[in-house]
């Protein structure tokens, strides 16, 4: 069972492909992981993809699809793997099609996690982190029981630069440009299941498991 999770940043894709790698067994993937896994092994790959990375550029799409390749051939993969960060475009998509069509493979299911752009600027400008412990909290769901401290640890909350509404709406402009289309993308594959990102995590999570069977 090889997966592409879909969804807009904050849309919780990444708890979900955690979740579904834990029980099925399979890899959780996502492109960062490789990098760094290949830059501190000093493989030949990730000598390449540092040097792009040093120089601040991104890494070009045929090279970031030759290493996650190289990751997928391993043999924890051999059953299949969750692929989440990747593709973000749909240039890679295609460039990662055309790559597995050479092995005789092809991704079986896109799993797009939807939730409004409102839900999760709500979601995530609502987030307070404590830099001290790690300890997160959200102001409306998960308050903490003094306002603006740690339960754990008693230091300041703070709001994350990232979460800032301003940062994510930016993120989301980025994501309905260039990855939003990989949906269609999938979609026109036949390989495409939509699950409603809104419903609590543990409803979503069921959701996914009753289309992967």
């Amino acid at each position: 069972m090889k997966l592409v999770m879909l969804g807009a940043p904050g849309a919780g894709k990444g708890t979900q492909a955690n979740m579904i790698a834990e029980k099925y067994g399979i890899p959780h993937i996502s492109t960062g992981d490789i990098f760094r896994a290949n830059i501190k092994e000093g493989t030949d790959l990730g000598k390449e993809a540092k040097s792009y990375m040093d120089k601040g550029e991104l890494v070009p799409d045929e090279l970031t699809v030759r290493l996650l390749l190289d990751r997928v051939s391993k043999d924890d993969c051999k059953d299949g793997y969750v692929l989440d960060g990747f593709p973000r475009t749909i240039p890679q998509a295609e460039v990662l099609e055309k790559e597995l069509e050479k092995n005789g493979d092809r991704i079986d299911k896109a799993v797009n996690v939807d939730v409004p752009d409102e839900n999760i600027v709500n979601r995530m400008s609502g987030r307070r982190a404590c830099l001290k412990c790690g300890a997160t909290y959200h102001i409306v769901h998960i308050p903490p029981r003094k306002e603006g401290i740690c339960d754990n640890c008693g230091s300041e909350l703070v709001q994350r630069d990232d979460d800032k509404e301003e940062t994510v709406k930016n993120r989301l402009k980025v994501y309905h440009e260039q990855t939003a289309p990989l949906i269609e993308f999938y979609s026109s594959r036949n390989v495409l299941e939509t699950v409603d990102g809104t419903k609590p995590s543990e409803d979503v999570f069921a959701n996914i498991c009753s289309i992967l069977g």
